[in-house]
């Protein structure tokens, strides 16, 4: 019997940023390879995992946009989480194995007390359930084999810690909160933490990333609703690279001056000192890159190519004519 025909998916190149709403279930990485494919895209990155056992906004750079994803990496996060008092397991979430049983006593007042006590520069241990590498070889390796691996305690900050709502009576009482840190926090161990400070231990039973760097969950797209579009409007489904660059000060240059700046010569203006500029180039309208600016000197910091800017114009084009 004859095997069937694999179809090659042909290529293209597209840039822009798509604010995936990842589903459970899915790593990052694999949400990645399928926004790809379904985009036929040549050159995507993501911008940070998020674990399978997470949902929520997940932005899949692609093209001139993965030059600017570590942006993304450094930003605060927003998460909504629910943590089930009185039982502890091993990977602090759903998905392990119950390592005790607790009952649950704490009042309104202590667990205000408790959230309190979290807000601000805390320090975590990584759990071993985490991707995070140890000697080349990430922890989770390690938990599955029965090893624990000494890790260093990390320095997080967290911004808000926001109650939504809770539940201490009962079969299952819980805590719903809005939590909003730093990079790197680790929120399983923040709610495993927060339970045994209250004394009865706790887990994760739901965690969803509702914003990251300014981008909100509400501005995000399924998988399922990119693969149900007509092949030719899931580009419109991308949002432009400089979605990244909103905490960047806009600056304009004529075609002369972004010539010169494009070949990395920096550019004389009556600028004010700033750290981060996103520059455009004018007629047409285009993303050149980013610089910072000392002492009216307009410096480049990261640039696109003269064909991926060419690219993102006919992009856009073909967008408005379609």
């Amino acid at each position: 019997m004859t095997a069937p025909t694999r179809v090659r998916v042909q290529r293209r190149p597209v840039h822009g940023v798509l604010l995936l709403d990842k589903p459970l279930g899915l790593s990052s990485n694999q949400a990645l390879q399928k926004a790809k494919w379904l985009l036929r895209a040549e050159k995507a990155g993501h911008t940070g995992t998020l674990d399978p056992l997470a949902s929520g906004i997940l932005p899949l750079c692609f093209g001139a946009a993965t030059k600017f994803s570590q942006l993304q990496l450094e930003a605060d996060k927003t998460y909504e989480t629910v943590v089930r008092l009185g039982v502890t397991t091993t990977t602090a979430d759903a998905e392990g194995e119950v390592v005790e049983l607790r009952p649950v006593h704490c009042s309104v007042g202590q667990v205000v007390e408790v959230l309190d006590a979290f807000m601000g520069p805390i320090t975590q241990v990584p759990p071993m359930h985490s991707a995070l590498k140890k000697d080349g070889k990430a922890l989770y390796e390690y938990a599955r084999e029965g090893v624990s691996v000494e890790r260093e305690a990390r320095h997080v900050t967290i911004h808000k810690l926001e109650l939504l709502e809770m539940e201490l009576q009962g079969e299952a009482p819980y805590l719903r909160l809005l939590v909003q840190c730093s990079k790197g926090t680790y929120i399983r161990t923040l709610g495993e933490d927060i339970g045994n400070a209250l004394g009865c231990g706790g887990h994760l039973t739901l965690l969803r990333r509702v914003e990251t760097g300014g981008l909100h969950v509400d501005q995000a797209i399924t998988l399922e609703a990119l693969e149900a579009m007509p092949e030719a409007q899931r580009m419109a489904a991308l949002h432009p690279t400089e979605i990244l660059l909103s905490h960047h000060v806009p600056i304009e240059l004529d075609a002369s001056d972004a010539g010169r700046f494009l070949s990395g010569v920096r550019r004389r203006g009556t600028w004010p000192d700033m750290p981060s500029a996103a520059v455009f180039g004018i007629a047409p309208r285009a993303l050149l890159g980013v610089a910072h600016v000392q002492t009216g000197e307009l410096i480049p910091d990261r640039l696109l190519s003269p064909i991926e800017i060419q690219q993102t114009l006919v992009q856009a084009q073909s967008l408005l004519n379609t």
